[in-house]
């Protein structure tokens, strides 16, 4: 006994050599790290114009981020928001350009899509108990082949061929405001990222609904005896999460003014990368929405610091590999005091 107890003194002081501030705010200090290093090596790299460049280009990522933290708070995995945002953005151009719609329907078209995708992953969740996993992975590809299948694998634009002569349909300028256009000299998908984001975060940190949807993805029998409807939230979560994916869809057709098929599929990888990011921040292990927007910052601070320095573009994966290791590990790494 007396052995064991000099053991466990012995191994005591180890627990502390890192301290707990890094644990907390190991992400937070990667995120910052890697701005005053790309600071340092470009000069242009901290200007308004490149910080503008940067917010921008992650905007879209940071919406189907927000779909994936919605997810993971009702302790749940969504895969299937790259795909969503594929159908969304063929939707959204399918409505302009082949059937002449104003934008209403450009916009109602894409989140109705995103509506059927997040109860099609509920359903296969909630009601037939598939692991989320692999019910949204079996959702993704069903959705990739929709949208290939209506577009016949070709991306929609204006003055596209078509059997009966060129298509007369077109972006029009009201929809590509809403990725092109800036308000107040800010563009406007930062506009629409931070306004989503303050919601999101509003809607989970004060409101009694986003509270107990806390509580149903960290303790949904606790959940039941307080007569809280653990599937209802959960159905809710994946409905956000399609609606995310969409917004982000309608984003990307109006940013680059076409409708390009699996155009969400790269950014999956990317928006699950920030979602965990925020997941580990502060070391507090749980979603977070202001730690997806800070994950969605370092990957496109990466992204844009990398290719500033002309680092080949299949050698940034690596990198960004890396540092998101870096980012995370502090927090997942942790042990909690009890099994020190």
């Amino acid at each position: 006994m007396e052995a064991i107890e000099v053991r466990s003194k012995e191994r005591l002081p180890a627990t502390k050599t890192v301290p707990e501030w890094l644990f907390r705010y190991g992400a937070v200090i990667t995120i910052v790290g890697v701005i005053a290093y790309f600071s340092v090596v470009n000069e242009h790299f901290f200007t308004y114009s490149n910080l503008s460049d940067i917010l921008r280009s992650i905007s879209i990522v940071t919406f189907l981020a927000l779909g994936v933290t919605f997810s993971l708070v009702v302790d749940g995995f969504d895969v299937s928001v790259g795909s969503t945002t594929s159908l969304a953005t063929i939707a959204a151009a399918s409505a302009l350009v082949l059937h002449r719609q104003e934008l209403l329907v450009a916009l109602l078209i894409p989140l109705l899509c995103g509506v059927f995708v997040g109860l099609l992953n509920a359903l296969l969740i909630v009601k037939l108990k598939l692991p989320d996993l692999l019910a949204t992975l079996a959702v993704m590809y069903m959705v990739n082949g929709i949208q290939l299948t209506y577009s016949k694998g070709y991306s929609i634009y204006e003055g596209m061929p078509s059997s009966v002569g060129e298509q007369t349909g077109r972006f029009i300028p009201s929809f590509k405001f809403i990725g092109q256009g800036e308000l107040f000299g800010v563009p406007m998908p930062v506009l629409l990222m931070l306004a989503f984001v303050l919601i999101s975060y509003l809607f989970l940190e004060f409101t009694t609904f986003g509270r107990r949807m806390y509580m149903v993805g960290g303790n949904p029998e606790a959940a039941n005896l307080f007569g809280i409807s653990v599937s209802g939230y959960r159905v809710f979560a994946y409905v956000v999460s399609g609606l995310f994916a969409a917004l982000g869809g309608i984003l990307l057709a109006s940013r680059i003014g076409t409708g390009q098929v699996s155009a969400g599929a790269p950014l999956l990888m990317d928006a699950v990368a920030s979602a965990y990011i925020g997941y580990a921040l502060f070391g507090e292990k749980r979603p977070s929405v202001v730690g997806t927007l800070l994950g969605s910052i370092l990957i496109g601070v990466l992204l844009n610091g990398l290719t500033m320095m002309n680092v080949p573009y299949f050698a940034q994966d690596i990198v960004k590999g890396g540092i998101l290791v870096l980012a995370l590990a502090f927090s997942f790494l942790r042990k909690d005091p009890a099994h020190r």
